[in-house]
């Protein structure tokens, strides 16, 4: 199921969430190197946020590189020599992570479900709130994959962390909004579906993902659960008495 847009129109412009996608766009275009080769791999690991060095503090080793090259993608502790970036703020890259992207494909479903869902809860919690709900998802998207994976050598690198975030606040928000969606089977058919029941269905299908697939589950579940619960933390807030009737 591939969600094309959603009936749920917006009080105001959705500002953050289009320069959201502007800057993953730019990123994606003008800063992430695109060969496929060495090149990109070596920006990847001197940019990415790794498990390995979140848990350690530190910067691979040029020689816990090379083991993540021949296949040892928990390679973390196991090889020594110098660091390969002694410069790279390890920290600092997780913020970096959320906006690069594998390849077109990656990039583009990203940007399709942060448009879809990210303009509601923008106009719900307001900019600067909807900013930093968005870093602390991608935050607690990282969180959980490292918690699951504290020994790999992998660069994560993709903002869907923070954007599955998003998706857990809309279910909460707005689990009734209609959906228009593309449903891919046998044949291609075109249904509105409620929120409640598309973010259901990809955050139980999180789940079934392979572990050679390359993709960062954990992240997304991570990222789902933390958005539903600020969400409903949200919702649950008692309305401040009035302290005076206007007549």
């Amino acid at each position: 199921m591939i969600p094309l847009k959603d009936e749920n129109p917006t009080r105001n412009r959705a500002v953050l969430t289009v320069l959201l996608i502007l800057v993953n766009v730019g990123v994606f275009l003008l800063v992430q190197p695109r060969d496929g080769g060495v090149e990109e791999e070596r920006f990847h690991f001197e940019r990415a946020a790794i498990p390995c060095e979140l848990t350690t503090g530190r910067a691979l080793t040029v020689g816990e590189i090379d083991r993540t090259f021949l296949g040892d993608d928990t390679a973390c502790h196991e090889a020594g020599g110098p660091t390969a970036f002694p410069e790279k703020g390890v920290f600092l890259s997780v913020l970096w992570s959320m906006f690069f992207h594998a390849d077109w494909l990656h990039l583009g479903f990203n940007m399709l479900f942060l448009w879809i869902f990210g303009n509601n809860i923008e106009d719900h919690m307001g900019v600067v709130r909807f900013a930093v709900f968005y870093v602390l998802a991608g935050v607690a998207a990282t969180a959980t994959h490292v918690a699951l994976g504290p020994d790999s050598t992998i660069p994560m690198i993709g903002a869907s962390g923070a954007i599955a975030g998003v998706m857990g606040a809309y279910l909460v928000r707005f689990p009734d909004a209609p959906i228009r969606t593309v449903f891919l089977f046998f044949f291609i058919f075109i249904q509105d579906v409620r929120a409640k029941w598309l973010l259901a269905f990809w955050f139980v299908s999180q789940f079934f993902i392979g572990p050679n697939q390359g993709v960062a589950w954990a992240a997304h579940v991570g990222g789902f659960v933390f958005g539903a619960l600020v969400a409903l933390l949200f919702r649950m807030r008692p309305t401040p008495r009035r302290m005076a009737w206007r007549y």
